[in-house]
């Protein structure tokens, strides 16, 4: 078995668009309500200090490592943050993989092994996701950037050709 993995992607918690801007606005709102106080007073320091924590959090944030996504010996492994455990799925029991897109919503949070409904969940950001069904009829959504080279990995491995 080998042990180089044949698509491998990282997905962070900071790094999508919508969230990214609702910080950055709540910062801004902060700035502005700043220069709007009366200076010296302890509101108009409390605003300043808030108005840089969302920035420092949410440059920390773009370097958090929600979850890593790896396609390796016939399993897909996904491994997240310091308390969740490795979650793997074994390709040989799926049955069905397509490419679809995550959610009809616009705004979607962050999840690392959601059940919810016959469907467990991986998502930090993108538009689309693979869909996994496998012979127990349990659908696996799992979000990607890249959905078609893990698609195509997926497929890969499923023949057991590289």
């Amino acid at each position: 078995m080998s042990e180089t993995p044949i698509f491998v992607e990282k997905q962070y918690l900071g790094r999508e668009f919508i969230p990214l801007s609702i910080r950055l606005v709540m910062a801004i709102f902060c700035f502005a309500a700043y220069l709007l106080t009366d200076i010296g007073s302890n509101s108009n320091q409390l605003l300043a200090i808030v108005g840089f924590a969302i920035i420092i959090i949410s440059i920390i944030m773009g370097f958090l490592l929600h979850f890593r996504t790896r396609v390796l010996n016939k399993s897909i492994l996904l491994d997240g943050l310091w308390t969740t455990r490795l979650v793997k799925i074994d390709l040989n029991s799926i049955i069905n993989a397509e490419k679809g897109p995550y959610s009809r919503y616009l705004f979607n949070n962050p999840v690392y092994n959601l059940h919810s409904k016959g469907t467990i969940r991986f998502y930090a950001g993108g538009r689309e996701a693979i869909h996994l069904t496998d012979r127990d009829g349990l659908v696996y959504v799992i979000g990607s950037h890249h959905p078609n080279e893990f698609l195509r990995a997926i497929q890969a491995e499923m023949k057991g050709n590289r």
